[in-house]
């Protein structure tokens, strides 16, 4: 009966978890998150809008002098057509250029810095307005790329617009 009324007691182990394994899988979770949120970041042009003096934007017609418009015309398979003023009378002739620095860019900068050295207005240096018309025919990179243009001349007053008279059609048919 004696060895009834003594009990036997185990050792108890040493109950230690070793999270080292887990550290690491939480770290690499953490740079893999990281790495793929700046990736999915959407990539975006900034536009800058025109403004009336008073904060509020000016979204009403330009009423701005014709030597101050370029028109650009984008075609199918990188085609590239612009005129300076108005089709019937135009300051510059319709051209066909390419896209680069040595095409569009070298042409609007050129256009850019003629037109504020015959600036009238002496308060604030006029610049060039461009009006972008991409045809239904012409890929999202070509528009993109002279975006990038826009931005890469200094041009912050361009419009997109979609609408051809059918002499800008004949011409971007032609050339």
């Amino acid at each position: 009966m004696e060895n009834l009324s003594k009990k036997v007691r185990s050792k108890k182990l040493n109950t230690r978890v070793d999270l080292t394994a887990m550290v690491s899988v939480s770290f690499l979770l953490i740079i893999f998150f990281m790495v793929t949120i700046e990736l999915a970041k959407p990539k975006a042009v900034d536009l800058s809008l025109p403004d009336n003096g008073d904060g509020t934007i000016f979204c009403g017609p330009i009423r701005e002098g014709e030597n101050r418009l370029i028109t650009i015309i984008l075609g199918e398979n990188n085609k590239l057509i612009y005129y300076m003023g108005i089709l019937n009378s135009p300051i510059v002739s319709p051209k066909k250029v390419e896209y680069g620095k040595d095409g569009i860019r070298k042409e609007l900068f050129l256009r850019n810095k003629k037109t504020l050295e015959y600036s009238t207005n002496s308060s604030r240096q006029e610049k060039v307005i461009v009006i972008i018309k991409p045809s239904k025919k012409c890929n999202y990179k070509n528009l993109v790329d002279i975006l990038d243009e826009m931005k890469i001349t200094g041009i912050n007053t361009y419009a997109i617009v979609n609408d051809f008279t059918p002499e800008e059609t004949k011409l971007l048919a032609l050339k």
